[in-house]
This record gives structure tokens, sequence and C-alpha cells, in this order.
């Protein structure tokens, strides 16, 4: 794989506020493509490091950067973009991404339009929801990240199986 053909991004799975007591996932609604869900994320500048296009990329799409960040996963992950998406994000065939798990703080205010809006709408779901509304070529890769969260997540729940 030519890493060159794929963008740099950064992702976040987001767990609401209320979680270890509550497991809820945040996930948006692309302003651009209705009924397209997604997690946060967003491109790698030149001189940023990951955690820092993290930060800076939620406070561009949710308006807010007040998350606790509980787990890095491993490796970079990727996904080729179908063609009818492929045209927009020339040079580039998917992308390259790096995922976080983490808590937004109970002080966090989301706020879409706080720069220009990428997500029309977001919603705090549970784990199997996720799937129902993702988009069809991202499905995988949620699939394989959140299996490598997922035993964090139920850490700190405890013995409840809420997740």
């Amino acid at each position: 794989m030519d890493s060159t053909l794929y963008r740099p991004n950064v992702a976040a799975i987001l767990l609401s506020p209320s979680y270890p007591d509550v497991c809820e996932f945040f996930l948006a609604e692309r302003i651009d493509m209705q009924g397209v869900w997604q997690f946060p994320q967003g491109g790698i500048d030149e001189s940023e490091s990951p955690e820092s296009a993290l930060i800076r990329e939620l406070e561009e799409e949710i308006g807010t950067s007040e998350i606790e960040i509980l787990a890095e996963y491993p490796e970079w992950v990727s996904y080729d973009f179908p063609s009818s998406v492929i045209t927009a994000m020339r040079p580039y065939i998917g992308q390259r991404q790096r995922y976080y798990l983490a808590r937004l703080l109970p002080t966090a205010t989301i706020n879409l339009a706080a720069h220009t809006p990428e997500f029309s709408r977001y919603e705090f779901v549970g784990y199997e929801e996720i799937f129902r509304r993702v988009t069809h070529f991202k499905r995988d890769v949620y699939h394989k990240v959140l299996a490598f969260f997922l035993p964090i997540i139920k850490q700190a729940q405890g013995s409840a199986e809420l997740c």
C-alpha cells in the first residue's frame, strides 16, 4: 500500500459525559450527505501530531475539545473511498487514520456551528445503533477499532454489561 495515496487523519470515538454509568457513543450526521453518520474525524496538518490534530478537529467539528483521552488504537487503520467520493478527495484514494477513545467531560458543550459546520445533528447512541447508521465503507474499520476499545470501555464499568 502506497501511504501517500491515503490522507493522514484522526478519528474520535467519543463516549458521553455519563460514561461509565451509561455507555453511549457520539455519532453525527454529515451536513453534506443526509443519512450518513460517522464519528468526528479530520486531516492531520503537516506540522501536527495526531493527538494535537484530534483536539483541533474536535474543536472545529463539534465545538469542544473538553475530553479525556482513554486510549489510542495501536496502529494506523486505512480504508478506501467509494467511487462516489473519490473525485472530491483527489489526490487521495482513501484515509489512513489514527483512532482515539475519549470521554466528553461533563463541562463540554457541543456546538456544531462553532466553525464551518460539518454535521447537521448528533446523537448519543448505543453500540449496535452505530452500525445501523454508519456509512457502509467505514463499517469494517469501526468494527475493528471498537473491538479493540470495548474491553477498555467495559473494564471501567465493572461487572455491568452496559455496552
